[in-house]
């Protein structure tokens, strides 16, 4: 993607995933929200993005962060939100070890509390820790921790995952957190 459509896409994550009305656009229950009235949205709010570059944007998102409906007549993003929304997930069983990316000042926090969702509604792991290491690295210095998900999930604990591979979950207790297996970059 050039310069014009990261900052496009960037914008499209603040409208489907925290503030729909930055555009003025409603999102459904699920988050779904009609493309022409997103464009729409995105044009008389300075941001024009044109139904080709739109394209581009859910093709080519190194993170994968929108889908179109199979009609292709609405878009969501796939996680994220900090808005209150269904996406209709199943529940899904996780391997025995995901990962969770983050920059090592929050290290401490970690270990006191856990993983908490923050202002998301779901803390987000990796079954990777190349993934987890990139999540990490927008935060400052990175540090992957290691989850013992197949215990949480054992515990009763339900895990989601996304199209695009990205595990959820609402928290991670840190007994699960294996902190002596910490990756470092």
């Amino acid at each position: 993607m050039d310069r014009a459509q990261v900052q496009a896409s960037r914008f499209l994550s603040l409208v489907l995933r925290h503030k729909p009305e930055a555009a003025g656009v409603i999102l459904d229950g699920a988050g779904w929200c009609e493309v022409r009235s997103l464009l729409k949205g995105c044009a008389s709010h300075g941001h024009s993005i044109s139904s080709d570059e739109l394209d581009v944007i859910v093709a080519e998102n190194d993170k994968k962060r929108f889908e179109f409906s199979e009609d292709r007549r609405r878009i969501r993003a796939r996680q994220g939100h900090s808005i209150d929304v269904d996406l209709k997930y199943e529940p899904q069983t996780p391997p025995e070890i995901l990962y969770h990316g983050t920059a090592t000042r929050f290290l401490a926090s970690i270990r006191g509390s856990g993983l908490i969702r923050g202002s998301r509604q779901y803390v987000h792991l990796s079954a990777t820790a190349e993934t987890a290491f990139k999540v990490g690295g927008r935060h400052g210095n990175p540090v992957v921790i290691p989850v013992r998900a197949g215990g949480m999930h054992r515990a009763g604990i339900l895990f989601y995952l996304t199209a695009n591979e990205v595990w959820l979950v609402n928290a991670v207790p840190s007994q699960y957190l294996h902190f002596d297996g910490l990756l470092y970059a």
